[in-house]
């Protein structure tokens, strides 16, 4: 099966804005309650091509290129989940946004955590797809040793086709891949911190994932009051892209209903694991 993370980008539609001293890119679609997406590494906006249109028909879309990704820069060349984090609250500033549901695929997600436990009252839904609380010796390892050259062929033509300055923005988003392989307080959440998280969370995660086992996910469900949780099978790291998994409808239901711990949207119909793993 050919998957395609960050389909062709055939026309520039978004807008560019100041933010400290990078210059920030985003597109907006639809109408409605915000809802910010935001991208995994070495991809872009266009990471969520996918899914846009369904997701336009009901919320005003706010989708970012993070710093030093896609049509954004980032003259430190230097990339925490952290700085990112504040970056796209500065953005949201600017656009006059206050409450927004978000989604996030892994590096994505993990700017989320920091913005639901900086500033909880702000978001009030989110989906956390391939989200980590840490980076454990196994992510480490691959993050250490990535290159352009022992990438997965459709890894490949996502960097070449977010990578908007071509060859060295590739080469400064894979050291800065390599160097948060080496940083241990970029994340390293306790269970204390997401328990402060007041936004009803889908973790969504695939039982294959590379990076983060699936141990993870469960604590991440565990530790957020208001959470649900979705194991894919046979999912890999951000399994949204199999054309078998009824993503967004799935994310639709569940940003715009009330699933929680108590009604869980297994009980609607979704296929969330309520159960994996001995999760309550």
């Amino acid at each position: 099966m050919t998957i395609t993370y960050a389909p062709k980008q055939t026309t520039t539609r978004g807008h560019t804005v100041q933010i400290n001293d990078i210059e920030m890119y985003y597109e907006e679609y639809g109408a409605g309650k915000p809802l910010v997406l935001l991208h995994g590494f070495g991809g872009s906006g266009q990471n969520w091509y996918p899914f846009k249109d369904k997701l336009a028909e009901r919320h005003r879309l706010i989708v970012v290129d993070l710093r030093g990704h896609g049509h954004s820069s980032n003259p430190e060349n230097q990339f925490t989940h952290r700085e990112a984090a504040n970056d796209v609250f500065l953005l949201l500033e600017k656009l006059r946004i206050g409450h927004f549901s978000a989604m996030g695929i892994s590096s994505g997600a993990m700017t989320l955590l920091h913005m639901a436990t900086s500033q909880p009252e702000r978001i009030d839904s989110m989906v956390l797809i391939s989200a980590t609380t840490h980076f454990p010796d196994q992510a480490r390892v691959i993050m250490r040793r990535a290159s352009f050259d022992v990438m997965p062929q459709q890894v490949k033509e996502m960097y070449r086709e977010c990578a908007k300055r071509g060859d060295e923005q590739i080469g400064q988003l894979i050291a800065q891949f390599n160097a948060l392989g080496e940083n241990h307080d970029d994340m390293n959440f306790t269970a204390y911190e997401l328990s402060n998280i007041t936004a009803r969370t889908l973790v969504v995660h695939g039982d294959r994932d590379r990076f983060f086992p699936i141990e993870i996910p469960v604590n991440i469900y565990r530790s957020i009051p208001n959470a649900a949780l979705w194991i894919i099978p046979g999912g890999e790291h951000a399994p949204i892209y199999d054309p078998v998994v009824p993503f967004t409808t799935t994310a639709l239901r569940f940003l715009d209903g009330s699933e929680s711990k108590s009604h869980s949207a297994a009980e609607q119909g979704a296929p969330i694991d309520r159960n994996y793993a001995g999760a309550p």
